[in-house]
């Protein structure tokens, strides 16, 4: 089997990395969304050690830590002051060890600012993602030698969490995304047994049609109302953290001055715009692409950061390679989002359930 590597964000773009594809998109995202192959994510790996870690991590993010029990899944971000997303890291702590996966590009930084903020406290602080290959699947058994396992919360909303899609079928409510931690000589076994791959290009349509948020949707201004990330990763009632002032305050008094929506984008042309690609209503611009794939069932999507004034039922443009694609809207996060508001429930367009 042979695998294709492609240079666009969110994949590595060398043989070092994992692949984009082995040669049939679909028909791997097919195979991992029934939990019968499995994606290696490369994603980075941080380790905290020490006493203190669980309550200084506790301190120092956006999520309740303290008491996380071992084997425990959740997530948790690193704001500025002005509660801006800097950093994400997916958590379990096995008893001895709390485990921070990230993106590839966010491990080094991310380590380097937990490092910085170590003052006295009992705490060690490593970049452990050269020791250790992140393995994702769906409904499917852990690997018998994972180091530790982390289970996606975004299924539902967290204890403390507060979930801004109104849609009655959420499809969260379909994401068992399981990562698993290994170590390469554990990967290199499982490869040798032919076992079902797919690519991270299947991975990525899965994901956006689950509306699931990843740094690949952060830019210098995202806070995480913008993505609903107040579901999976912000605890509303723990104590004060840098930035935790602008997520109560939006929150409870105001509303987010961007939110995600999907995108059902228009592939008569065959053309996918790329992350990045500017969102126009009509001669204005109103947003950016953050992420695009084409899903076996919806076909070709995208999640997109667009204006909250924005029209939700207005039909979007983005230009790409000479070609203008239209996108229709699926509301996420809604325009009156914030202050704690009661929306009406929504249908979603093309709702689907991974069987």
């Amino acid at each position: 089997m042979t695998a294709v590597f492609a240079e666009r964000d969110g994949f590595v773009g060398t043989e070092a990395g994992p692949a984009a594809h082995f040669g049939n998109p679909l028909g791997e995202q097919r195979m991992l969304a029934s939990g019968r192959a499995v994606v290696e994510l490369g994603l980075g790996v941080v380790t905290v050690t020490g006493p203190d870690r669980l309550s200084w991590l506790n301190s120092i993010t956006s999520q309740l830590l303290v008491g996380l029990a071992p084997g425990i899944a959740t997530e948790t971000l690193v704001l500025d002051q002005s509660g801006r997303v800097e950093h994400a890291a997916r958590v379990v702590d096995d008893g001895t060890t709390t485990w921070l996966l990230t993106e590839p590009s966010d491990a080094a930084p991310l380590a380097a600012w937990l490092d910085s903020m170590r003052f006295m406290l009992r705490v060690e602080v490593a970049d452990r993602s050269d020791d250790f290959v992140t393995l994702g699947r769906f409904d499917a058994p852990a690997a018998d030698d994972a180091v530790v396992e982390w289970v996606d919360p975004w299924g539902t909303v967290t204890p403390g969490g507060w979930g801004y899609a109104v849609q009655e079928a959420h499809p969260g409510s379909d994401w068992t995304l399981r990562i698993d931690v290994v170590t390469p000589e554990a990967a290199a076994a499982l490869a040798a047994t032919g076992a079902p791959v797919a690519g991270l290009l299947a991975y990525e349509a899965l994901r956006i049609a689950a509306w699931r948020p990843s740094l690949a949707d952060v830019d210098d201004r995202t806070i995480p109302h913008e993505l609903d990330w107040l579901r999976s990763a912000v605890h509303l009632s723990k104590g004060c953290y840098r930035g935790q002032e602008t997520v109560a305050k939006v929150h409870n008094l105001g509303h987010p001055p961007r939110r995600v929506v999907m995108l059902h984008l228009d592939g008569s042309d065959g053309v996918l715009p790329a992350p990045g690609t500017p969102v126009h209503d009509g001669d204005k611009e109103v947003g950016r692409l953050t992420a695009s794939a084409v899903h076996h069932e919806l076909g070709p999507v995208g999640l997109a950061v667009v204006k909250r004034s924005l029209d939700p039922a207005a039909t979007l443009t983005l230009a790409t390679d000479d070609v203008v694609v239209s996108a229709a809207q699926e509301v996420i996060v809604p325009p009156g989002a914030g202050a704690t508001a009661n929306v009406p429930r929504l249908p979603r367009l093309g709702a689907v359930r991974r069987s």
